[in-house]
């Protein structure tokens, strides 16, 4: 019986921990979300500043405003980079792959023309 009992546990420990996180990020200067932006990434990318634990591909859920727009977007996306704690000049947080869907692409676009495309000379968090 108790084995049945751990084996549920365990079960259920690890649904937690396979479900999306749930990230609020609110960006309101067109330079913040250039330097957010990830366009190497395919399909699109964020980078998102937190001291949240992640690590490389874990799923995330984004409920993400944008500048002045009174409409939120809800995105999910995949972790695809990792700034640590402590890299001189760098923020930490992670970079997210935005979903291969229509919410993905209706947030790459979205964010592409706000930022007027995506070719810049700016420093982005990332690179």
């Amino acid at each position: 019986m108790s084995e049945a009992v751990e084996t549920e546990a365990a079960e259920a420990a690890e649904s937690r921990t396979s479900r999306p996180g749930v990230i609020q990020l609110a960006i309101k200067e067109k330079a913040a979300l250039q330097a957010a932006y990830m366009p190497f990434i395919a399909g699109g990318g964020l980078f998102v500043p937190t001291t949240r634990a992640s690590a490389l591909g874990d799923q995330v859920y984004i409920i993400l405003s944008l500048l002045d727009d009174p409409n939120k977007l809800a995105v999910t996306g995949k972790v695809v980079w990792l700034t640590p704690p402590g890299v001189p000049g760098r923020q930490q947080g992670i970079g997210v792959q935005l979903a291969a869907d229509d919410t993905g692409e209706l947030a790459r676009n979205r964010i592409e023309t706000l930022i007027g495309g995506v070719k810049s000379g700016r420093a982005t968090h990332t690179i």
